[in-house]
């Protein structure tokens, strides 16, 4: 291999598209945009929401509705499902860790025990919350409630 004999794969080099340079180059006209209008000026960028200069749909329909920035979220886990962990796993205590690392609530969220379903074992039982109903099964069942 020489100097004086290199040269560019083969098919590497294709033919420069000059646009806009007159309709004899065969890409005057709209210099390959289509036709007139928005789109095939240069610096176009439609903004979002943009139906056309119909009134879009965000501004036609009417804004309802209000998000509590103060609302506190919980997971609702049911007796049925401690019991159930406590025969699965063979448990006296249930808290936000054990549901954790079974895989019913993830990293941050808050736990509020709900009612549905029979409890028979004693479980001590750690959460953020309890609805009246289960604190009423946990304690008939021998068990304790702690508040986190």
């Amino acid at each position: 291999m020489n100097l004086n004999n290199l040269k560019p794969a083969k098919g590497s080099l294709g033919k420069e598209k000059r646009v806009g340079r007159g309709e004899g180059s065969g890409h005057g006209g709209q210099s390959c945009r289509g036709m007139n209008g928005a789109k095939s000026r240069s610096g176009y960028s439609q903004k979002k929401g943009f139906e056309g200069g119909q009134m879009p749909i965000n501004r036609r329909l009417p804004k309802f509705g209000f998000n509590n920035p103060n609302r506190v979220e919980y997971k609702g886990i049911n007796v049925a499902t401690l019991q159930d962990l406590a025969e699965k796993l063979n448990v006296a205590t249930v808290g936000i860790e054990t549901l954790r690392q079974a895989g019913f609530i993830s990293k941050n969220q808050l736990v509020k025990i709900l009612g549905n379903g029979e409890l028979t074992a004693k479980l001590d039982v750690t959460a953020n919350a309890f609805s009246k109903s289960a604190i009423a099964k946990i304690e008939a069942a021998g068990g304790k409630i702690t508040v986190e």
